[in-house]
């Protein structure tokens, strides 16, 4: 079997809160990503999908070494990342990089597009300088501007525009895999379709492999053929994009995709929202066994035996169902 370009296994990211007391007890622990694995194949969209503060965005960070993982593995092509050193991670920043969500934060104000597009070419001393701007008025003319354009400044443009920079930005070194973290969440409704359209051909075009992170399951399943659901830190189920929004297993993938509207008005009217009650838990008091528990509308409705108590007491295994299909849950 060929090597996978991506593979995260039991990925954690914990992060310290507060300060220690007097009597020298240690400060909290907040599990923002806690034993996460996937793989991802060369060319592959997978779509990770959950709440805002499940720990989607500090996996990507953490995979592209934005943030240091406290265990477990990130191989790229077969190579381990996490025990890199700063100059060793080099040669990855070039063949991995990262959109992120906010068009407006992620550009620096005072470069104009020119300098945000060559900027990356310079570090890695890729090409000369007449190189670099012949480098720079492509990459506007793959994502859909003006090559006037190269002279402005971030605040000339619209949020699509500035989003469609970022897309041209992580280009620029001809990167294998893009981690896309919420890419379209900031856009007006109209422009996302545009920009998820345009991640698309980007990718047929240049053979790109997506880690596409989303709290809007109707996006990712335009885009990508394999979904991961993550629920306070952990992947909760993961499988082929049909199976999974056909007939989701776990009770929170169901909760989820209740949510997405049907664009038929009379199944919409008929349609019962499965609406859960309660927030995310804190990642630093997360509760014991399922950390799902608390809001899962199954376990309400279970009667008293082995498999609420397991429910309260133990977490559950990420166990395989069958066609690619995996998901944790006792009660199914």
């Amino acid at each position: 079997m060929s090597t996978p370009l991506l593979a995260v296994e039991r990925l954690e990211k914990h992060f310290r809160t507060g300060r220690a007391d007097l009597s020298g007890r240690k400060r909290g622990l907040l599990r923002a990503v806690d034993g996460v694995s996937f793989t991802l194949e060369r060319g592959e969209s997978l779509g990770l999908v959950g709440e805002s503060g499940c720990g989607k965005s500090t996996t990507a960070r953490t995979i592209i070494g934005l943030q240091k993982a406290t265990a477990g593995s990130v191989r790229f092509d077969g190579v381990e990342l996490t025990s890199l050193s700063r100059r060793g991670w080099q040669p990855y920043r070039r063949r991995m990089q990262m959109i992120f969500q906010d068009p407006y934060a992620s550009l620096d104000p005072r470069q104009t597009v020119g300098s945000i597009l060559t900027e990356p070419l310079t570090i890695h001393r890729v090409g000369k300088p007449r190189d670099r701007r012949l480098r720079a008025l492509s990459l506007l003319d793959a994502v859909g501007l003006d090559p006037r354009h190269l002279f402005r400044y971030p605040h000339e443009f619209s949020g699509g525009q500035r989003q469609r920079i970022g897309i041209a930005r992580a280009l620029a070194l001809e990167p294998e895999l893009l981690l896309c973290d919420e890419p379209v969440s900031a856009l007006d409704v109209s422009i996302q379709a545009q920009i998820v359209n345009l991640l698309k051909e980007l990718q047929e075009r240049f053979g790109l492999a997506y880690l596409f992170i989303s709290h809007d399951l109707s996006i990712v399943r335009h885009l990508c053929p394999r979904v991961a659901v993550m629920y306070l830190g952990r992947i909760v189920e993961s499988g082929p994009r049909a199976s999974l929004y056909a007939d989701p297993g776990h009770p929170y993938t169901q909760a989820l995709l209740s949510a997405v509207p049907v664009p038929d008005p009379a199944r919409e009217a008929e349609r019962r929202r499965q609406v859960l009650g309660g927030d995310v838990p804190h990642p630093s008091a997360p509760p014991p066994g399922c950390a799902f528990h608390p809001r899962c509308p199954r376990l309400a409705l279970e009667p008293p035996g082995a498999g609420a108590t397991a429910c309260r007491s133990e977490p559950p295994p990420l166990a395989e169902r069958g066609a690619d299909r995996r998901w944790s849950c006792h009660l199914v």
